[in-house]
């Protein structure tokens, strides 16, 4: 998850203060490498240094999902190339009409509370998802799930209300981890945020509000996932994940060697790092890109032509190759990002940098005049434009240099762009969240196919309301669309849908891709087997280990 809007349903009020790394000066020669032949050596305690320190240590936030991966198995995993394998689920068999999903479990396997991970288990967690458990899985869920009961003590069966082609896939992300159900029905919800109950290769020993987690290993794991790059407990003891908001700082622990691997490295030290012989990861993560949104239900951008003109006022390629130094990949779809499956080129392409069709759709509008500032005037009213982004949550330091950009561009064809950094406390309290409450908005979602384009699109109601669709712009044609998609058991038609839809989100103006949301890693060369896991790009530490 990952759109701005959701925020809200995580039901925070505050987050807990940032504590960065006490550092040494360092130097920026490079590191020195290991032999290739250098020998496992089994225990020690790996220090991650993270970005952003959750509320809880599960949820639908992809800073809970990352976490709570590496102690929460999920049901399935997703391989490289995109194949469901099996986790907790050893098999799955979908019923003829689509509607019934039958999954076979893992035999012995236990929760590290000792109760059993069984069908009872995983059905009740899909209830307590649903019920208000896991925002984000509740939306993926919503408008097709119906039950799910023990068949027998390993088998689950799923009911759907329509077909959900790519429903087994979905469930690889990191927010369907199966929690003890013992867990969760026993415990109070603080214990459970706190120190949540799962089956996985780690345990969480203590968090440190603030500062860290530490993670155990659980020496009895038995339940690795299909693609997992070897088995038995994992290697190494502990995971010491550290909570460091700055990315010079992460940086800077990483080359002092206090930190033995960090994420979210800025595009302006990827080089070096990269020359310093430190390894990188960097994966591309499909779903929604970081874009921003109109909010269509007032002016000025009901109009769509103001719409088309504000996008026509960006070189947007321009300013991501300048400011992501080549690291960070341009996206000019506002629909689903360049990794995503039945990605859709011409929607991407849809507009181009053009400033005189800017300025000819802004004089056609009748914004012909402009004030001392250079903005324009209409009726006496600047054409201005409120545009609050997450600070320090849903974007990183690069993004906001990214936005700067973008409201200096398009202060050259007039608009006013009122750009507001919103800090993570009134992110959670749900600040310019409404409908009244801003402009534009900028946000992503990962997902592993194009299906976030029905929770990002699907029309709002006072029934069912939807948080996610920032645009707020409820069109059933266009959900029609989405819905066949996703039923579509076709492959090819399913794409053909998929992309029918994001050039209709392109050809209206409704959204625009600006760049593809990364998750970066850098590893000292000691550590070996850290991998990003396939679904959302999280850190893998159930196989790694240091070599010496």
């Amino acid at each position: 998850m990952n759109a701005s809007r959701t925020r809200r349903a995580l039901a925070a009020t505050a987050t807990a203060a940032v504590v960065a790394l006490a550092l040494s000066a360092c130097s920026g020669g490079a590191v020195a490498q290991p032999a290739a032949d250098a020998e496992r050596v089994d225990g020690g305690t790996i220090v991650y240094a993270h970005q952003q320190e959750p509320q809880c240590l599960f949820g639908g936030w992809i800073e809970q999902a990352y976490i709570s991966y590496q102690f929460l198995d999920s049901l399935f995993s997703l391989t490289e190339d995109g194949e469901v394998v099996p986790w907790l689920a050893e098999d799955w068999a979908v019923s003829d009409d689509g509607l019934t999903y039958t999954l076979t479990l893992k035999e012995g396997v236990e929760f590290t509370d000792g109760t059993p991970v069984d069908a009872e288990a995983v059905a009740y967690n899909f209830d307590y998802w649903v019920d208000g458990g896991n925002s984000t899985a509740a939306v993926w869920l919503g408008g097709y799930y119906e039950s799910a009961e023990a068949v027998d003590d390993l088998t689950v069966a799923v009911h759907l209300s329509r077909p959900y082609t790519r429903f087994v896939e979905n469930l690889t992300q990191g927010y369907f981890g199966i929690q003890s159900q013992h867990a969760l029905e026993t415990r109070t919800e603080e214990e459970n945020c706190e120190q949540p109950i799962g089956s996985g290769a780690f345990v969480v020993e203590e968090w440190n509000r603030g500062e860290n987690v530490i993670l155990a290993r659980n020496d009895d794991y038995t339940s690795w996932p299909e693609n997992a790059k070897h088995t038995g407990p994992a290697y190494v003891e502990k995971v010491d994940w550290r909570f460091v908001a700055d990315g010079v700082t992460r940086v800077s622990a990483l080359r002092s060697g206090e930190a033995d691997a960090i994420y979210d490295i800025p595009a302006i030290e990827w080089q070096g790092i990269e020359d310093e012989q430190y390894e990188l990861h960097k994966y591309v993560t499909p779903g929604r890109p970081q874009q921003i949104s109109f909010n269509t239900t007032r002016a000025p951008f009901s109009d769509e032509n103001l719409r088309k003109a504000f996008i026509y006022s960006l070189d947007r390629e321009s300013i991501v190759d300048t400011i992501g130094h080549g690291v960070i990949p341009f996206e000019g779809n506002g629909g689903v990002s360049r990794a995503t499956p039945a990605y859709s080129e011409k929607a991407a392409d849809w507009y181009a940098y053009d400033a005189d069709e800017a300025n000819r759709l802004l004089d056609e509008a009748g914004w012909t005049e402009r004030d001392d500032d250079g903005y324009r005037v209409k009726d006496g009213k600047t054409l201005e434009v409120v545009f609050p982004y997450n600070a320090g949550t849903i974007i990183n330091a690069d993004g906001a240099s990214i936005f700067q950009a973008v409201q200096e561009q398009a202060k050259a064809t007039g608009f006013n762009v009122d750009l507001i950094p919103v800090p993570p406390s009134e992110t959670w309290a749900g600040t310019y969240a409404g409908r009244d409450a801003y402009d534009i908005s900028a946000g992503y979602w990962t997902s592993v196919n194009a299906g976030i384009l029905y929770i990002n699109w699907r029309p709002s109601t006072e029934d069912n309301p939807n948080f996610a669709n920032s645009a707020f712009y409820d069109d059933p044609a266009l959900e029609a669309i989405i819905l066949a998609a996703n039923s579509e058991p076709d492959a090819a038609a399913q794409d053909a849908l998929y992309q029918q839809a994001q050039e209709y989100i392109a050809e209206r103006a409704l959204s625009f891709g600006l760049y593809d949301r990364l998750s970066t890693l850098g590893v000292n060369p000691h550590l070996r087997d850290v991998w990003q896991e396939h679904a959302q790009g999280g850190p893998t530490f159930y196989d790694a280990y240091f070599v010496e």
